[in-house]
């Protein structure tokens, strides 16, 4: 069901992203992620004097290469527009993602590492959907490393799919984790 009939209104500002997940010829996985900021209407920059509408205010990407159990081996990150000059000399710090691994507790070490001063809030907060586009790459995979993968992704304790309780539809009580996972099922309480 799409979303109601809005209000009267005027475009203001679009933001696109796009997630993209890539096998590689050596066994690796390259997740990339871009992001575009555009307004309707001619807008202040630092060098420009004012963008004309339509033309990126933030132009973005970042390329993350993991392996089958989610570690980062490599990452990568450019900045192609920003309203300021010197937003691409923070690019080099997002080499600290490597050794990292996209699971529990991926966006507190992005946050330490990278929030703040300490990295750009644009390409931080795209490592989000980057790392949800790497679950469902590699996850969804027919490749020959299947079972390596389910391993990955279903470990926390006893077994216990650590994708239970990361929204409704998988929340321990629901009829989804009931069929797939009868042995984490849990009764609602009224």
């Amino acid at each position: 069901m799409p979303l109601s009939t809005p209000a009267p209104r005027t475009p203001s500002h679009t933001r696109k992203i796009l997630c993209q997940g890539f096998k590689r010829d050596d066994g690796l996985w390259d997740i990339e992620g871009h992001l575009t900021d555009t307004k309707n209407f001619p807008y202040p920059h630092d060098k420009k004097g004012f963008l004309p509408p339509g033309d990126a205010l933030h132009q973005m990407s970042v390329r993350v290469t993991v392996d089958e159990h989610f570690l980062v081996h490599e990452t990568e990150a450019c900045i192609d527009a920003s309203p300021f000059e010197i937003c691409p000399n923070i690019i080099e710090r997002f080499q600290l993602l490597k050794g990292l691994t996209m699971g529990l507790g991926w966006r507190f070490e992005i946050r330490k590492r990278l929030g703040g001063t300490l990295g750009c809030t644009h390409l931080v907060e795209l490592l989000a959907p980057v790392a949800t586009t790497a679950f469902q790459t590699i996850a969804g995979s027919t490749d020959a490393n299947a079972e390596t993968v389910a391993e990955s992704i279903r470990k926390e304790n006893d077994d216990k799919p650590v994708v239970l309780d990361t929204c409704h539809a998988l929340a321990r009580s629901s009829p989804v984790v009931k069929l797939h996972w009868p042995q984490f099922y849990i009764e609602k309480t009224p």
